[in-house]
This record gives C-alpha cells, structure tokens and sequence, in this order.
C-alpha cells in the first residue's frame, strides 16, 4: 500500500512542476456569448489607466514587444503558443488592437478574455 502512496506522491509533484500557472487578476471583463474555452500561455492585462501587465508584472508600453517575445522564447509550447488579452471593461480598443497586432506580428494566436453575458 505504501508504494502505491509513494507513486501517488510522486504523480502529484510532477504535476505540480509541470504545469503553468497563469495568474489573472479579477477585473471588470467585458461580456460575451461565447463559450469558447482556449489555453492560456500568456496573459496580458490591460486597464483603463493604461497600466499593461504580463502575468502580474507591470511593463511599460514600450517594452510590451520586447517583453512578449521574450516570454515567448522562454517556453516550449510555441506552437499552441497563445496571448490571452484581459481588458478591463472600458478600456480602449486601441490598447487590444495593439496586443492583438503585436500577437499577428509574433505569428501567435490571440484572444480576448471574457465574462458570460449576465441574463
């Protein structure tokens, strides 16, 4: 019995270390329909301040390019390789048109992240 705890153990940190922990911090999202679900390798917050983060860390606008594409040599996963665009509500739709095109520009996909429409 002990081993099959052993193995158990063992299954759980490798989970752990393998896997990507994406932290999105709750905003005001617009609303949507869609029910699509789609991996996130990245998210990029943007606020009506016109504060950008990547993953909790504050970048300057500048630096957005810069930061993307380091991040995306970092993984293993370019293929499915995909920024997620977190908008707070409000935001102006030229901040996402910017991510959306630094994305196309990179050859990755890009998706803007959502809440249900409330009924």
């Amino acid at each position: 019995m002990s081993s099959l705890t052993d193995i158990i153990f063992l299954l759980l940190i490798f989970f752990m270390l393998t896997s990507t922990l994406v932290k999105i911090e709750a905003v005001d999202l617009p609303e949507s329909d869609s029910k699509t679900v789609a991996p996130v390798s990245i998210a990029v917050m943007l606020y009506q301040t016109g504060i950008y983060k990547i993953e909790s860390s504050e970048v300057a606008e500048g630096e957005l390019e810069i930061e993307l594409k380091k991040r995306y040599e970092e993984t293993d996963e370019n293929a499915d390789f995909t920024v997620t665009i977190v908008a707070e509500k409000g935001t102006p739709f030229e901040k996402v048109v910017r991510i959306m095109t630094l994305a196309k520009k990179m050859k990755v996909k890009a998706i803007l992240a959502t809440q249900p429409k409330k009924i």
